[in-house]
């Protein structure tokens, strides 16, 4: 007898419940967020069960890890397309469970990639770089505005970096508004100190690899931008169609027509946030680096809104880099901009 199971995980549980091929309940329960009390509860089943689905919004890797070091085939479920179960009246986590067994014995569970686990460390630190930044953007962006209000002069980036205490101290006047400026400023360069040690770390990683060579040779796509876009894509051979990687990066509209009219829209925050970012700023910077980029930007610019336009250019970048990844070589903007 085939058996499905299906963990509904949250913060500090999860509701494990295993099913028949004939929808019967065999187990279900809420279980602590300890990996050998959800073991122990699987043993049981093990010769039986086909697989064992997880639906996690954030903590997945302890548990989607450890299942599979004990030979169970785990799927992580992708939340973003779960069809909902409408026929009850009632719900709760263990129903949940349950439709989630359901689904993967239909064979029709959405599922999400899971990302290999020697690359993902690095994903992740990657990622953590890319919220530091902001954070100190927002710090930057703070004095800049407080020196704007006291002084009446715009603050540039570059007038920021070179701020000194004596600069501050014959500028505004008021001791407590002096120490919250130098407060952010001792904040930001912290922040900046490590945002360079991350990137220091990352590119120690990756600074032979072939693929990332071949994103750089793209205009616009540097080592940071180039090292997102790898990170974040993983196995390009996961994606079967160029079309398919350029709607993981949301380089396509999310609409519903319908007889040629609008009907209405779909997820459009489906995908990779961080891919769609890395690509629309190479977009940006490509329009500064190549002529060819730049006067098709332009064409294009010319018939719709200028932010169509820097998507238009972004969904390029993002299919050539497709190419790039998957089959190597040097980027041809004759190819992508012809």
């Amino acid at each position: 007898m085939s058996l499905y199971a299906a963990i509904d995980l949250h913060s500090n549980n999860g509701v494990l419940s295993v099913i028949d091929q004939d929808d019967r309940v065999q187990f279900e329960r809420r279980l602590p967020n300890e990996l050998p009390g959800v073991l122990h509860a699987l043993e049981p089943f093990r010769q039986e069960l086909v697989a064992v689905a997880v639906e996690s919004t954030y903590n997945w890797y302890w548990l989607v890890d450890g299942l599979m070091d004990h030979g169970y085939d785990a799927r992580l479920v992708n939340t973003a397309a779960v069809p909902q179960y409408d026929g009850i009246k009632h719900g709760n986590d263990h129903t949940d469970a349950r439709h989630l067994a359901h689904l993967l014995r239909l064979g029709i569970l959405p599922e999400g990639y899971i990302y290999p686990r020697p690359g993902r460390a690095l994903r992740d630190l990657l990622r953590r770089r890319f919220h530091l930044v902001q954070q100190s953007t927002a710090h930057m962006q703070a004095v800049q505005c407080a020196w704007a209000r006291r002084t009446g002069q715009g603050l540039s980036a570059n007038g920021f970096r070179q701020l000194t205490a004596a600069a501050i101290e014959t500028a505004i006047t008021d001791p407590l508004e002096q120490l919250a400026i130098l407060v952010q400023i001792t904040v930001w360069r912290a922040l900046d100190e490590q945002v360079q040690q991350v990137e220091k770390w990352v590119m120690e990683h990756l600074r032979d690899s072939p693929t990332l060579k071949a994103l750089r040779s793209t205009p616009g796509i540097g080592a940071i931008l180039g090292t997102t876009i790898l990170l974040e894509t993983g196995e390009i051979t996961r994606f079967a169609e160029v079309g398919d990687y350029a709607s993981y990066c949301r380089m396509v509209d999310s609409k519903r027509l319908s007889n040629g009219k609008l009907k209405g829209r779909g997820n459009a925050k489906c995908g990779n946030r961080y891919l769609c970012w890395a690509f629309i700023e190479a977009a940006n910077f490509a329009l500064r680096y190549s002529d060819d980029i730049r006067r098709w930007y332009d064409r294009k610019a010319a018939k719709k809104l200028r932010v169509v336009a820097l998507k238009a250019v972004a969904h390029k970048l993002a299919r050539a880099s497709y190419y790039l990844m998957r089959d190597g070589g040097v980027f041809d903007v004759k190819r992508a901009f012809g």
